[in-house]
């Protein structure tokens, strides 16, 4: 058996690994896009250069953020023939996604820069896909079955567990964390452990980092409210992924509605694929915490209140610049790369009134990356802009656990021979393993991209 790291090493985007048995039989894990704006990926996206598609016999999807799913179609569109193995609600969000990311392809395509998939060809990936059950071993093949457990990172998230039994030796358990979630935050349950495997490939976001609880993050939310659009009479504009982070806001912000703290101000969702995204959840109850259920019982709509607006069609951007109305605008992409809210960027970068929120992790390469730096000056629509709104950040927002977080949910893995480390950036990853040898992990190794492992 050999793992070869197609993706997301040494960098915390474009996850994609590839398993080879004894057997001949590939399994990939993940299929992502890499997400920046780094000149040395842009091939990354635009062609296999680890593997051939069409030899590909099972792919096995952890969740449905694009930097896992991103390439789906263009695998498919280059001959993959095999099956998309992933959760209920992974298949769900997943037709909403990748039909999103093909029509931002099309609308951003020219001569020069083809589409990298189209809205056709995402359609035909979804024929592929087969959506499996939490907690069941699911027969792949002879030899090999699949577990999924609940990872706790967004709506249908899993860590994938293979049991892998070759030339009639004792079966190897192999194990890819996906990305961990967080314990005791809404919506979602907690992220269970994985069973105890042999060999592991393990996400490192934050494994140099420790977040606040879910307690002080709605508390600074609030005050961050405040401030902006009391105090400063401005708008608050909290760039948020489309799926998961701004289900998570529209629901901290009901909550403070429900409890009569928040302001008599408009809050706008400005994505189409979030409102869309919202009836998905709506579907999927069994990925919710108990905490959610009993908030159901008093509040029948946790993702609505009286002034939460959705909006669905284009120009809220340019309506909003002509009022000086508080408001709070909620719109994608979260790293800023893309989406309604560039335009949202474009009107209120200027104004030392208004505030951009940071909720969650963006690359250096990106808008966002480059606004948490701290440059004074962005492009935006060919135009120049100055950087006078403040920027704000609440890391501990984010929906990848923390390094005690990663910690606790591989406490169970005292028998693992090699451990790998992928999404995450390089010097955060080396305090991660030093941490984790601390804790009594050892053979904890950094793949390169394209770096390959006998086991």
């Amino acid at each position: 058996m050999k793992v070869k790291f197609c993706g997301a090493a040494r960098t915390v985007t474009g996850s994609c690994h590839l398993i080879t048995l004894d057997s001949k039989i590939n399994i990939l894990l993940d299929c992502g896009l890499y997400q920046g704006s780094h000149s040395d990926m842009y091939n990354f996206n635009n062609q296999f250069e680890f593997f051939n598609p069409s030899e590909i016999d099972f792919l096995i999807l952890s969740h449905a953020h694009i930097d896992h799913i991103g390439r789906v179609p263009k695998l498919v569109k280059e001959g993959f023939k095999g099956q998309i193995l992933c959760t209920h609600a992974t298949r769900s969000l997943a037709s909403l996604l990748l039909m999103d990311a093909a029509k931002i392809q099309e609308n951003d395509a020219d001569e020069d820069n083809p589409p990298l998939f189209t809205r056709e060809d995402a359609k035909d990936a979804l024929y592929f896909f087969t959506g499996l059950s939490y907690e069941r071993w699911h027969f792949v093949d002879t030899g090999i079955e699949l577990f999924f457990r609940d990872s706790g990172h967004i709506l249908g998230s899993a860590s994938i567990t293979l049991k892998i039994e070759e030339n009639d030796n004792e079966p190897v358990l192999f194990g890819f964390t996906g990305d961990i979630g967080r314990s005791d935050r809404p919506i979602l349950n907690d992220p269970l452990p994985m069973p105890a495997v042999d060999y592991l490939i393990c996400e490192s976001t934050y494994g140099n980092k420790e977040h606040k609880n879910y307690t002080a993050d709605i508390n600074d939310l609030l005050y961050i409210v405040k401030e902006t659009c009391l105090l400063n009479e401005g708008k608050l504009l909290i760039p948020a992924f489309s799926v998961g982070r701004t289900q998570e806001l529209i629901y901290m912000l009901d909550q403070l509605e429900t409890a009569g703290k928040l302001p008599k101000i408009p809050v706008y969702v400005d994505s189409p694929l979030a409102v869309n995204a919202v009836e998905v959840f709506r579907m999927h109850p069994e990925c919710y915490d108990d905490q959610l259920h009993e908030y159901l019982m008093t509040d029948p709509n946790p993702f609505g209140f009286s002034d939460l607006n959705y909006v669905k069609r284009g120009g809220l951007a340019n309506r909003l610049a002509k009022n000086d109305e508080p408001c709070i605008i909620i719109s994608s992409s979260g790293m800023m790369t893309s989406g309604r809210v560039r335009r949202h960027l474009y009107h209120l970068l200027d104004n030392p009134d208004n505030t951009i929120l940071i909720v969650g992790y963006c690359s250096p390469k990106t808008l966002g990356g480059k606004l948490l730096k701290g440059e004074e000056t962005v492009y935006l629509f060919g135009n120049k802009i100055k950087v006078n709104a403040r920027i704000q950040r609440l890391v501990s927002f984010s929906a990848h656990a923390d390094r005690n977080e990663m910690f606790y949910f591989l406490r169970n893995q005292d028998s693992i021979k090699k451990m790998f480390l992928v999404h995450g950036e390089y010097n955060t990853q080396h305090k991660f393993r030093d941490y984790l040898n601390t804790k009594g992990f050892e053979n904890v190794v950094i793949p390169d991209l394209g770096e390959v492992f006998d086991l």
